[in-house]
């Protein structure tokens, strides 16, 4: 039987099982992304938040679960366009066949409380419009809707 999690800073010794979740991000993209490029992209984002964890205005995160890592969760500094500088979510993701047993709830609530002792007013994150399970997450968390990315395919060759 599984154990609860344990949440603590990410450690370097953490690294190539943190960077072995990274393709679960890919899970809940529109399905016209190149799912190849969707991953590389994900590696490359977990690589460089493990690589600036620790940093001031920075944090990483992961759950622990029977002496392995079974989830992550990034944080960083971002600014928004109304001048606000909010605490952001980059990567969250939980080891598949970990699902549903709190573990992402357990990383956002590690998320929260670092963003709150560094004063921030606001968490954000994203997430992709097909990620459902994300999404509910989210909103069961207090998470509400603030932006809407919208995505039309061009003919190549079609203008005036």
């Amino acid at each position: 039987m599984t154990k609860p999690a344990r949440i603590r800073p990410f450690r370097p010794e953490d690294r190539e099982q943190v960077l072995a979740l990274a393709p679960r991000l890919s899970e809940g993209v529109a399905p016209w992304r190149d799912p190849v490029g969707v991953t590389r992209a994900a590696t490359d984002w977990v690589t460089g938040s493990m690589a600036h964890a620790g940093e001031p205005a920075r944090a990483v995160f992961v759950a622990e679960v029977d002496g392995r890592v079974g989830g992550v969760i990034t944080l960083a500094e971002r600014p928004h366009f109304s001048g606000q500088t909010d605490a952001y979510v980059g990567e969250l993701i939980v080891a598949a066949g970990l699902e549903r047993r709190g573990i992402a709830t357990e990383l956002m609530r590690a998320a929260e409380a670092w963003a709150a002792r560094q004063g921030y007013a606001y968490i954000t994150l994203e997430t992709g419009a097909a990620n459902d399970p994300a999404r509910k997450l989210y909103a069961t968390l207090g998470f509400l809707e603030e932006e809407v990315r919208l995505t039309k395919a061009i003919r190549p060759g079609a203008g005036y």
